[in-house]
């Protein structure tokens, strides 16, 4: 008997909730989030000169949202927030997926 070249192949995810279920296997790993309040470049001579006290100007504006990294890569801005006594971050921009997979 020859194969009907009319019947397309399934698309699982749509129908049985396996997309759904193979996003539940990466819900339990982990990854790095890290909040950047900016960043320099300095001499290992003026590094070494650090001390207590001592001040290093950052190439970011005092208010200038911070950027939120996962795994090294920008995935929103944000704002430092007291939550209780610790500091949390609020975010108030978020790159789209799009922008995001342009930086890999």
């Amino acid at each position: 008997m020859a194969e009907d070249e009319n019947v397309k192949p399934q698309d699982d995810t749509a129908t049985d909730g396996s997309g759904v279920d193979n996003l539940r296997l990466l819900e339990n790993i982990d990854v790095n989030l890290t909040v950047e309040v900016g960043s320099t470049q300095i001499k290992i001579r003026d590094l070494l000169r650090l001390n207590e006290g001592s001040v290093i100007e950052l190439d970011r504006l005092a208010g200038e949202p911070l950027d939120i990294l996962v795994n090294n890569m920008i995935i929103a801005k944000g704002e430092v927030v007291m939550v209780g006594d610790r500091f949390g971050i609020r975010f108030s921009e978020i790159v789209s997926p799009e922008k995001r997979m342009e930086n890999l």
